[in-house]
């Protein structure tokens, strides 16, 4: 059975460090400390006093000064695994941690899943062709030399990149190895710890490569153990659940995330508060509980990005080079019908042009099959129709060799309505707004990956009301936004007003408009 040798880097809170250490080793596991050097005695001495007894933990003998983005953070697990390495005999996976991790499963099920996975876990993504990192220094990161704190030291940081752009002091990576990056949290087997302290005792060249570059905890694992292990035996994932915002910060969770991180399909997560007493509490509890059945959704990042993004309403750049120079022609209509619920506005749609004969496309900014006919590879991609928008319409009015033309679109891509209506062409909007049941926004917010179907009752029922105001506010926005010939048709509606709207939207006879509003479950989920 696997057993998990815990590495701990930690700098603060000694009760919370005695604590979790308690917590993790109680089942069987161990753990292996490293508490900053730049922290006070008293706090140290506290931890090795209060876990003197516990023969489940060790400390590093050779601290070091911690700072972010450097290669002492590295030295540091490495003087920890090493102590672990030693000490713990039995342990098969080596497991990084920080003091703010807590576990999301059981002790049970992380072992149970670490015996049927005879893999690394471990981020290792190819550091010059991938896109991890998203902003700031890329190659400088390893081809110049990183003396100082870019956080602590800022000028002479950049001072010395500059110097060295300037004088050409650029420097070649170990050439028998491949660069690779990704999160510092991994879980790793026994046998490729050994050898990564064999390697890092045999290979004194590229520890004082890394040693010299800038976040090397990033780099400096996911390198050797890519270059040590084979490919098949690597699960390029962490086990460690951790969100970030939009500025590049981790997101922290309190007391009311307990039931979305039990979901998720990771052993840890990362980082708790430090005020979310009761989550801690909760999940210490479990870890020591024996549980091994829990419902997996895995569908926390998209409900962060869904709760994270409303509200936050996005400007549009500049227009681009083909927006300004392609038009719609004149002397045509666009007929753009709205609606959240995209099987009713793809019904009307059916049965106007059954009716009266215009050519109609269905969501085709929305959806990559919008059955759009073939032309020359515009439509080829929803990101290529966005792009060549202009374009893309005035081929369709040329394709269908029509005067009138219908689309569907999604109220949420009111920039897009805006930038339409500024063409020449007349444009009409028809907005039909429908009843939201409790049973079909559960189900929208399955298919749009915000939750999952094994997301617990009580994160379902406080998702609801935020993907319900969601939909008001998109539809308040547009009704707002003062755009010239806006109809709007509700789903309560008398059939003769459906048919009042729909004949001023389509500019057809009252008799025609008609046999279109009194379609039989137009409106039927």
């Amino acid at each position: 059975m696997a057993r998990i040798a815990y590495i701990l880097l930690c700098h603060k809170d000694p009760e919370s460090i005695v604590r979790q250490a308690e917590r993790l080793t109680a089942s069987g596991d161990y753990m292996a400390i490293h508490f900053d050097a730049r922290a006070t005695t008293e706090d140290y001495t506290r931890i090795t006093a209060a876990l003197a007894g516990n023969p489940g933990v060790v400390f590093a003998r050779k601290r070091v000064k911690c700072g972010w983005g450097e290669w002492s953070l590295v030295r540091a697990m490495l003087n920890a695994l090493e102590e672990a390495e030693k000490a713990f005999p039995k342990a098969t996976h080596f497991y990084m941690l920080s003091g703010d991790c807590m576990p999301i499963k059981s002790a049970d099920y992380a072992h149970a899943y670490l015996d049927a996975h005879d893999v690394d876990f471990i981020e290792s993504f190819d550091f010059f062709t991938s896109d991890w990192i998203k902003t700031g220094l890329r190659k400088e990161r390893l081809v110049f030399r990183h003396y100082f704190n870019e956080r602590t030291q800022p000028k002479r940081f950049y001072a010395a990149l500059e110097w060295q752009k300037k004088l050409g002091l650029t420097r070649e990576i170990p050439r028998d190895i491949q660069v690779m990056i990704g999160s510092q949290w991994w879980c790793l087997r026994r046998t490729t710890i050994e050898a990564v302290l064999e390697f890092s005792r045999k290979r004194p060249d590229v520890l004082r490569f890394f040693s010299t570059t800038w976040i090397p905890d990033e780099t400096f694992f996911q390198t050797l153990v890519r270059h040590l292990v084979p490919s098949r035996e690597i699960r390029s994932r962490t086990l460690t659940f951790l969100l970030f915002s939009d500025y590049g910060m981790p997101v922290t969770f309190y007391n009311d995330h307990y039931d979305m991180l039990l979901a998720q399909d990771f052993l840890f997560a990362r980082k708790i508060s430090p005020e979310a007493l009761e989550l801690k509490r909760r999940l210490g509890a479990l870890y020591a509980s024996g549980e091994t059945c829990f419902a997996l959704s895995n569908e926390g990042r998209n409900l962060y990005r869904f709760l994270s993004g409303r509200g936050r309403i996005g400007q549009r750049f500049a227009p681009r080079f083909w927006e300004k120079e392609t038009s719609l022609g004149k002397g045509r209509e666009l007929l753009i019908l709205t609606c959240k619920k995209w099987h009713v506005a793809k019904r009307l749609v059916r049965k106007i042009r059954d009716e009266t004969g215009l050519p109609g496309v269905e969501y085709l900014f929305n959806e990559v099959d919008a059955g759009l006919p073939d032309l020359g590879g515009i439509e080829t991609t929803v990101g290529k129709r966005m792009r060549h928008r202009r374009a893309l319409m005035r081929m369709l009015f040329d394709f269908y060799d029509s005067r009138k033309l219908m689309i569907c679109m999604d109220p949420s891509n009111i920039d897009l309505l805006q930038d339409l209506h500024g063409e020449r062409p007349r444009v009409r909007v028809l907005h039909i707004q429908c009843n939201f049941s409790d049973e079909y926004l559960r189900g929208h917010a399955r298919r749009v990956g915000i939750a999952g179907p094994s997301t617990p009752p009580e994160v379902m029922a406080r998702l609801l009301p935020s993907i319900r105001n969601d939909f008001i506010f998109e539809s308040d926005r547009l009704l707002d936004s003062d755009l010239p010939n806006l109809f709007e048709m509700h789903q309560q509606q008398e059939a003769i007003a459906k048919t009042d709207i729909l004949a001023d939207f389509l500019s057809i006879p009252r008799e025609k408009a008609a046999g279109i509003a009194v379609k039989d479950q137009l409106f039927a989920d």
